[in-house]
């Protein structure tokens, strides 16, 4: 089978669509033959050799959706055949609070999805949302996970809340804006671009506000009030902007670090509102069964910025790299996956 295969971390990387051996299901695990696979920044992380425990040579991609080839000894034979979408994570634990140091995901340390052929857990499969195609299922996984735990889990939001998503124009931020939106939750976004804040408000937000204008958050504050709950993914950034725009007991959940590692919090703010700041990663099986659902509900489509044929997958990571601007990117394996 092909597959997209980092070889050797160097300036550019050693990364190629080659030949790899079919995989081999052992009993609880099932062989998918994927359709599509959606690209995550970590892939460039990956590449880049900023991946703790790498080791090579590793196939790449955490999202994958197709349908299922053969079942390991054992399995349900009524599986073969079906549309399935991936849970992206392994061994997350018996803690739903937080995953388990072994906790990993498809595409580093696990098999990847950028191939024609993927064996994961039986228990990795779900049901494709039917209104969905392919490449649309292959946008879900990580970035719309990510975005349910915080929403739903972490920050508990309620109907009728008030939502600041920051860098709305990402994959994980796009997709928070569409789960919020079906929340029924009033959200304001943040970009550094005009035309993305236009698109969220098409998309339903409230409103939003250019990052890269002086002391926006004074902006922000003016237009959006006292805000309870914030997704965000550069916090080095964008708290010290809208810090005190913060309602009391205001929930700002944590899921990246793009713009810097550290962020100054005043201590006074943070007891006196009693806030809470918490950090997110990914979701458990049980959460991306619940958002699955969800998307069901709701009949929510993952915005796609652009889709690569498998032969050009290097050229979808270099895009991701240099001229993505807005919700995802997918690499169509399998002619006729859409």
């Amino acid at each position: 089978m092909k597959a997209l295969t980092l070889t050797e971390i160097s300036d550019p990387p050693k990364f190629a669509l080659e030949d790899a051996a079919m995989p081999t299901a052992k009993k609880g695990e099932v062989i998918v033959r994927l359709d599509a696979a959606g690209l995550n920044h970590r892939e460039l992380w990956i590449v880049k050799g900023q991946y703790p425990g790498m080791e090579l040579p590793a196939t790449l991609g955490a999202d994958g959706a197709g349908a299922v080839d053969s079942v390991g000894p054992g399995g349900d034979d009524a599986l073969i055949g079906q549309d399935v979408v991936l849970y992206p994570g392994l061994d997350w634990g018996d803690d739903p609070q937080y995953p388990a140091a072994r906790f990993g995901l498809l595409g580093m340390p696990g098999p990847g999805t950028i191939a024609e052929y993927i064996c994961v857990p039986a228990q990795n499969i779900f049901p494709r949302p039917a209104h969905l195609d392919p490449l649309q299922a292959a946008a879900l996984p990580l970035a719309t996970l990510t975005a349910w735990r915080a929403l739903v889990t972490k920050a508990g939001l309620k109907s009728g809340e008030r939502l600041l998503i920051t860098g709305v124009g990402g994959g994980v931020g796009a997709q928070a804006l569409s789960l919020a939106v079906a929340m029924g939750v009033e959200t304001w976004v943040t970009s550094g671009s005009d035309d993305t804040i236009a698109w969220a408000v098409e998309h339903g937000a409230a409103g939003g506000v250019n990052y890269n204008t002086e002391k926006w958050g004074k902006e922000l504050a003016s237009k959006s009030g006292p805000i309870d709950a914030v997704f965000d993914g550069a916090p080095a950034s964008g708290y010290a902007q809208y810090g005190r725009s913060l309602a009391m007991g205001a929930r700002v959940v944590i899921y990246g670090s793009t713009a810097g590692m550290s962020f100054p919090v005043s201590a006074p703010e943070l007891f006196l509102k009693n806030l809470h700041i918490s950090g997110t990663n990914v979701g458990n099986i049980q959460e991306f069964s619940a958002m699955l659902d969800f998307v069901n509900e709701h009949k929510l489509i993952p915005e796609i910025e652009r889709v690569f044929p498998f032969d050009e997958a290097a050229d979808a990571l270099a895009f991701l790299g240099e001229g993505h601007s807005l919700g995802k990117v997918v690499i169509q394996i399998a002619s006729g996956a859409s």
